[in-house]
């Protein structure tokens, strides 16, 4: 019996000794010295040449994919979709030929010929997204939620700040080397990979028409907007809103010729800064009778009916995220993206927060759709003056976008397209794409004519678009696509984001079609 256990006994030191010295052969063999017996050094050399071979190889794909020409004879030609990464964390290269390859903002993955915006170009182009001229409907969502009103627009900062992130998460995957590298360049990218394989491309028709929708929707309340303005502005004149309306919009014609916004943005900069003047200056009014500040009519109950239409006020006010992917494509430090997305929603919630609850303080039950028509008359024609000037002229931003998804979508030469394309052979505009694009131009006319309702344009459109595409889409997209990798607490945050978003979304539709309705009729009793 003892024999037998000193037997066990050694054998099993034998073997743990024999396991301890191949791993220190092992080592010092990778470290260059001779390995220990003549077996371990022919196994060595063979993970050695497997591994010359693999590096070798990968540098053969390489030289592959620089050198040789897509179109050579014989060539197999690259499978739709398919994704090519990059050694070293890269973002993936766009097939050769393709017309977004070297492109700029719009090109794929920002092209590399761009120059690239810093964190803070980047941030002020996200200012300028939510804290546009809009929130000059946020103390008219107080008025109808109160304080629940106020923690609206923090709550919906966040979000959307939320949203955002991992909106930018989607576009994102591991190579197989385990590195995280840029596989999509855009929110329809997104959307598509979502649907596929069985619907590939269902997705981005969807993502493009929630898009088209907004960017006229936009359209047509600046058109809204420059009439209401002008009309309380002068409103000894015999002129009437809807004349205001159709002014403003012969006013825009122009921009039906538009190929490009080189000089519409020169005025970007000096309309954000206007803008900016402006607040300050109704808020400097605001302050100035702050002794008569109505703080008992901020109260916690809301009104059932009209609160919903103010939460897709809040949220239009918010929109970002049709861009975002571009933007943080064409940022110098990607990784800065987030810290870039929490400085600008902070200042937006703050600032949003401070105007809304001043203005309304100030004007309490009176508070009226536009804030700045309950301006004396004196200021009230100066300040909205500014204003329609900075409507008209970010007029043609939206209408561009809107103008360049439809004919992306319908009107480019290939198999896909609907129609034919707008472009002759020269680059020029046929004559049948400009008649389309005014008649865009005139149908935003007609819309803002038959319903002048900025307040309620603005929350039908944020009920729709605007919860869709910042809340409902982007959580619903992040479960889809990186699922496996979720945490429990974020798995729960995107449930129930797009649980509330869902909820919001149908009950502020619903309400604001039915102040339309309500409006409209009372117009026509009129």
């Amino acid at each position: 019996m003892a024999t037998l256990l000193r037997s066990k006994l050694s054998n099993v030191a034998t073997s743990v000794s024999n396991k301890s010295q191949a791993k220190v052969s092992g080592m010092f063999a990778r470290m260059g010295f001779q390995a220990a017996t003549d077996e371990e050094a022919v196994g060595f050399a063979h993970c050695d040449d497997l591994d010359f071979e693999h590096r070798q190889g990968l540098q053969m794909d390489i030289l592959k994919a620089e050198g040789e020409p897509c179109g050579e004879e014989g060539a197999e030609p690259p499978v739709e979709g398919d994704i090519h990464y990059q050694r070293g964390g890269g973002a993936p290269l766009p097939p050769s030929g393709s017309k977004d390859q070297g492109m700029g903002a719009g090109g794929e993955f920002g092209g590399h010929d761009k120059p690239k915006i810093t964190a803070w170009e980047a941030g002020w182009n996200v200012t300028n997204a939510i804290q546009g001229m809009f929130v000059l409907g946020l103390p008219y969502a107080i008025l109808h939620g109160g304080y629940l009103g106020l923690f609206l627009i923090i709550f919906a900062a966040v979000v959307c700040c939320y949203t955002g992130k991992i909106l930018i998460a989607c576009l994102y995957e591991e190579n197989e080397d385990g590195e995280v590298v840029r596989v999509r360049d855009s929110y329809v990218a997104i959307a598509n990979a979502c649907c596929a394989p069985r619907f590939p491309t269902l997705g981005g028709r969807v993502v493009n028409v929630a898009q088209i929708i907004e960017l006229v929707m936009t359209c047509i309340l600046y058109v809204v907007v420059s009439g209401n303005l002008m009309y309380n502005s002068f409103p000894g004149l015999p002129v009437s809103q809807k004349s205001w309306s159709i002014i403003a919009t012969a006013v825009l014609l122009p921009c039906a010729f538009l190929k490009n916004l080189k000089a519409v943005s020169k005025f970007s900069l000096l309309c954000t800064l206007a803008h900016f003047v402006i607040n300050i200056l109704v808020i400097a009014y605001c302050l100035s009778r702050a002794r008569d500040w109505a703080w008992e009519k901020v109260k916690f109950y809301i009104d059932v009916k009209k609160f919903p239409i103010s939460i897709g006020i809040i949220v239009f006010s918010y929109t970002s995220q049709i861009f975002l992917p571009s933007l943080e494509g064409n940022m110098q430090q990607p990784s800065e993206f987030h810290c870039m997305m929490n400085w600008t929603h902070i200042a937006a919630c703050v600032l949003k927060g401070l105007f809304a609850l001043v203005a309304y303080l100030t004007w309490a039950d009176e508070t009226k759709e536009v804030i700045t028509d309950n301006l004396p008359g004196s200021i009230r024609a100066v300040v909205n003056i500014f204003l329609v000037a900075k409507a008209l002229l970010s007029y043609p931003l939206p209408f561009f976008a809107a103008v360049e998804v439809l004919e992306k979508s319908l009107f480019q030469e290939g198999s896909r397209a609907f129609f034919p394309a707008c472009y002759g052979g020269d680059g020029r505009l046929k004559s049948w794409g400009l008649t389309l694009r005014c008649a865009l131009v005139v149908f935003t006319l007609l819309m803002a004519i038959y319903v002048p309702h900025f307040a309620l344009l603005m929350g039908l459109t944020g009920s729709l678009t605007g919860a869709g595409l910042c809340f409902l889409l982007p959580s619903l997209f992040h479960l889809r696509l990186l699922w496996r990798k979720l945490l429990w607490h974020q798995v729960f945050f995107d449930v129930a984001i797009f649980v509330i978003g869902g909820i919001c979304s149908v009950s502020g539709f619903v309400h604001s079609l039915e102040g339309l309705i309500e409006a409209y009729r009372t117009n026509a009793e009129d």
